[in-house]
């Protein structure tokens, strides 16, 4: 009889799976490899330690919380030696990049093992993608009985396009994401694109989700950050953001508030908001990296969606 592994997008899922008696030992993969530096040796010494040092400094994640909660996790992971590898993500950015380390991982570390995937997305009886945890027992179970098989080539196409992400530049990914149209990674395409987006507007030199966030704020005008924060989480499609992330990235755009409550921006702002003034200068970090490349060392043309590379 096989034996079955199920590694999971986060913990609720976990929770789904728990609840709905699949065979097998369940993994959590708790990362949030869409945010901060990243290196291509998923697992290794180096690869954690990178990502220590960004969440301590991003969200003041101690050293005791990050090895109980991650690091016992992933050792947990490479006890495990199942026949097959079954691996459930969503749609949104921060669930397909951290789908693309863990395939690079298996492909190093579990070579020869039957890896399927479920990934949560389209839904005949909804207009909007949804999530597992919007799903119900039945269409849950359908998709565990219809999951797809990973080739080698599937494997080595995910491992390539990680092997991107995590490289210095990431103008490869322009190009080389949409061109596998029989991929199953069937949400990698748009995800990619949202990734790229991430850098710095040219307009006005602040990124898409930072510019939706001064929009929303805008022209919603919420009584309170927590409020803003809310209309976020409910109206992103894309990124699978959490109420930190978006904390983290409204922290890092203060200075263009007058206040938080009721929230208001200011006069700079507005000029930004409406391409009038260029904010690039006050944003700017050496230190702000997207996978393993530097933020601001590049600019998204949103006249025809390339990148540029700024030249030091």
């Amino acid at each position: 009889m096989s034996s079955f592994l199920h590694i999971t997008n986060g913990d609720s899922t976990t929770k789904i799976l728990e609840n709905l008696s699949i065979e097998g030992e369940i993994i959590t993969w708790r990362e949030m490899l869409c945010e901060g530096k990243t290196t291509r040796d998923v697992g290794s010494e180096d690869f954690w330690k990178t990502r220590f040092d960004f969440l301590h400094n991003a969200y003041k994640v101690t050293k005791k919380t990050f090895i109980d909660f991650t690091l016992k996790e992933y050792r947990n992971l490479c006890k495990q030696n199942q026949d097959e590898i079954v691996l459930w993500f969503d749609y949104d950015l921060f669930c397909q990049v951290n789908m693309l380390a863990v395939v690079s991982w298996l492909k190093k570390y579990r070579k020869g093992r039957n890896i399927t995937i479920i990934q949560s997305g389209k839904s005949e009886n909804r207009s909007k993608m949804v999530g597992f945890a919007h799903l119900t027992k039945e269409e849950l179970i359908n998709l565990y009985q219809n999951r797809v098989q990973l080739t080698q080539d599937d494997i080595e196409y995910a491992d390539y396009i990680w092997q991107l992400y995590c490289s210095d530049s990431p103008l490869r990914l322009e190009t080389v994401h949409k061109f596998n149209p029989s991929s199953p990674f069937i949400y990698l395409t748009e995800a990619i694109s949202a990734h790229l987006k991430r850098f710095p507007s040219v307009n006005n030199g602040l990124n898409s989700i930072e510019n939706t966030i001064i929009k929303t704020a805008y022209n919603s005008k919420p009584s309170s950050e927590t409020k803003l924060i809310q209309q976020l989480l409910e109206e992103q499609d894309i990124y699978g953001f959490g109420d930190l992330q978006y904390a983290h990235k409204i922290k890092e755009l203060k200075k263009l508030f007058s206040s938080f409550n009721p929230v208001k921006l200011n006069k700079d702002g507005i000029k930004v908001l409406n391409n009038q003034i260029n904010y690039y200068r006050e944003l700017r970090s050496d230190f702000s990296y997207l996978g393993g490349a530097k933020k601001y060392s590049y600019l998204y043309m949103n006249a025809n969606d390339k990148l540029l590379k700024l030249t030091s």
